[in-house]
């Protein structure tokens, strides 16, 4: 119970039956206590528990949002965050792996000498097929040598043609009666033309036969032949210093790389279908030269200016065997 002095209302004055009133009050309180609780104790713990609960009440609205869910549903994402990078880490790397390129041979890649000189055509191997024929025309074709005046040329089957490997290749042709004849290949040709076939020229096959018959059974086998021409070097249209493609042009055997020089050496280029090795991204156009072939000799041909579509010739010559 409060103290009489803090009900007293400031401005009024005290009297004398203030203090008589405030005793007969005491009085009073003390008398109905006593008869309720007997023993005198049990209004003090009455009131400690009184104000126990009215303590409890008043914090319970206090505690409620402390013990709520809430706060530990805010650190579940945090707590699942961190192994989620972890865990996707490693699909960049994986997809680093995979090759980003579909035609894995167009980059250039520094030349090793492990690698195979010849392809599918090597030398002192006799190669069984067929022999039919075609109109030349002016005598270029897949090979790109452009039109010539020889006549004993031959396009060989796709299989054998290997990518162009054969193109430039010097080839025996023998019939059955025993009649033959040597040509280059300078074509290629498509399928359906099965491996160990040649489509020749229509002065070829003559060598062989009346070219009434149309299809001759043959065999066939490569040559290294005897011959006073040297070798020429081509850039191709369009070639620049930053893109260019070179062909070598009357090689005595066929080729088996095409280096240029660049800033960290030797540098093999990548061989087309259409027998152009190709720089594209520039390294060693204009620079170097250095071709090998199928028998492991290699000439090197000084720089040479890029002058796209014109042969420009060396004084080299793979030697015969």
């Amino acid at each position: 119970m409060a103290s009489p002095s803090h009900r007293r209302s400031p401005g009024k004055r005290h009297t004398a039956l203030v203090p008589t009133l405030v005793v007969a009050a005491v009085a009073l309180v003390a008398s109905l206590l006593m008869a309720l609780h007997p023993d005198g104790e049990t209004s003090a713990d009455d009131a400690k528990a009184a104000r126990v609960a009215d303590s409890r009440s008043t914090t319970t609205p206090q505690t409620t949002p402390s013990t709520s869910p809430k706060p530990k549903q805010k650190q579940k994402p945090k707590a699942s965050k961190a192994p989620k990078p972890s865990k996707a880490s490693p699909t960049p790397s994986a997809a680093r792996t995979t090759p980003p390129r579909t035609a894995a041979g167009t980059t250039p890649q520094p030349a090793s000498g492990s690698a195979p000189l010849a392809g599918r055509i090597r030398p002192d191997v006799t190669y069984d097929g067929v022999a039919t024929f075609y109109d030349t025309g002016t005598g270029d074709g897949a090979c790109l040598y452009g039109p010539t005046g020889d006549v004993m040329t031959a396009a060989m089957n796709h299989t054998d043609y290997e990518t162009s490997k054969a193109c430039g290749a010097y080839v025996n042709v023998r019939a059955a009666s025993g009649a033959s004849v040597t040509v280059r290949i300078t074509n290629e040709c498509p399928l359906p033309c099965a491996p160990g076939q040649l489509d020749l020229s229509p002065q070829a096959f003559a060598k062989l036969a009346v070219p009434s018959t149309g299809r001759i059974p043959i065999t066939w086998s490569l040559l290294s032949p005897s011959t006073s021409g040297t070798i020429s070097i081509r850039y191709k249209t369009g070639s620049s210093r930053y893109w260019c493609g070179i062909q070598a042009v009357g090689h005595r055997n066929p080729l088996a790389r095409l280096e240029v020089r660049d800033g960290s050496g030797w540098r093999a280029l990548p061989r087309t279908e259409y027998n152009y090795f190709l720089s594209e991204q520039g390294s060693g156009c204009g620079g170097e030269i250095r071709i090998t072939d199928i028998y492991g000799e290699s000439l090197t041909v000084d720089g040479l200016a890029i002058r796209p579509d014109s042969l420009q010739p060396t004084r080299l010559q793979f030697a015969a065997h």
